[in-house]
């Protein structure tokens, strides 16, 4: 394997890493956003808020990177891909400064019904959009030369608005997850009822978007139902039965910290069908992570920077976790 090639597979895992590191943390507190409107006003919106307060901003340092990462390792994808998705990408937007503005405006008003809506409503829109964009990738893009050369709106299709339905579903999940990990009484009761229904809705969006993907080219069928593919790929099916089974058994017995880890569990592991799908393409049958990658003094220039700031990254992360640790209380931390 040339160095280069070397260089494009370690920017390609710091890029998952990135994204995996943003659904993980920011999917909850957009989740929590989703569920505000099955939360009682009051005391109980006000507990929920405070469970994030003091880490829901620093989540999307990781949706920065990597973004930043896709431009700076892998332009010609990033020219690729982000003209085809411009439109569910600015909702991603909106719904980030709308959320975002809701958020410090609620703190400050007499008005909150507004803000709560708001709040939800920049929630649903933000995970909604994601999902899209995620499904606009897989479905693929009309490529012609190095640039995208498809319509405004080829990033719309059923397969791309079930997997905005699915990322909602996952991240309210992980909302109400969140919630039972870190509320109490009341709230915790309302909590464990959501998880269940968000777990169901969850696990069906994830067998219908793991049903619909294979058919979407041969490439991806041949991969998970070719062999000997298929003996290769089978632990990944089998795991998601084993842990929607424990998650079950882990609301059924009340536990407070097991539903939250079983559901990234379940993320992480359809984190890792996507990338069984896509691997090594950044745009699907047309522009391979090799193909796209920059140049190699410059991915070593960057790759300095990053190995300075990640660590940075992930341990003021890790520091804020554990200093804003133990249950919350509509009044703040205990």
């Amino acid at each position: 394997m040339a160095p280069n090639d070397t260089l494009s597979l370690i920017w390609a895992g710091i890029i998952a890493l990135a994204v995996f590191g943003y659904v993980v943390m920011d999917g909850f507190d957009l989740g929590l956003g989703i569920l505000f409107p099955w939360l009682e006003k009051g005391d109980d919106r006000n507990t929920a808020i405070n469970t994030i307060a003091p880490v829901w901003d620093g989540n999307e340092t990781w949706l920065v990177l990597g973004g930043g990462g896709l431009f700076a390792a892998f332009p010609l994808a990033y020219a690729i891909i982000m003209p085809a998705v411009y439109a569910p990408l600015i909702a991603m937007l909106v719904g980030l400064i709308l959320r975002g503005v809701s958020f410090e405006y609620r703190a400050r008003t007499t008005r909150l019904w507004i803000w709560d809506r708001a709040f939800a409503g920049g929630s649903m829109l933000a995970a909604f959009s994601q999902g899209v964009i995620l499904g606009a990738i897989l479905q693929g893009m009309n490529v012609e030369g190095r640039a995208y050369a498809g319509g405004w709106f080829d990033w719309l299709s059923p397969f791309s608005v079930l997997t905005g339905l699915s990322v909602v579903a996952g991240y309210a999940l992980l909302g109400a997850c969140w919630l039972i990990y870190k509320t109490e009484g009341r709230l915790q009761a309302k909590a464990f009822a959501l998880a269940r229904v968000t777990g169901a809705a969850t696990l069906v969006a994830v067998a219908s978007v793991s049903l619909a993907t294979p058919f979407l080219n041969h490439d991806y069928f041949s991969r998970w139902f070719g062999l000997p593919n298929m003996i290769y790929v089978a632990p990944v099916p089998i795991l998601v039965v084993v842990v929607a089974l424990l998650f079950v058994r882990a609301l059924r017995q009340r536990r407070e910290a097991q539903p939250f880890l079983l559901a990234l569990a379940l993320f992480f592991l359809s984190f890792t069908g996507l990338g069984i799908c896509m691997f090594p393409y950044l745009v699907p049958g047309q522009v391979t992570i090799f193909d796209a990658a920059t140049a190699e003094n410059s991915q070593i220039f960057m790759l300095i920077g990053v190995a300075i700031m990640l660590p940075i990254i992930i341990g003021y992360t890790a520091y804020a976790y554990w200093v804003f640790r133990g249950k919350v209380g509509h009044d703040g931390y205990h």
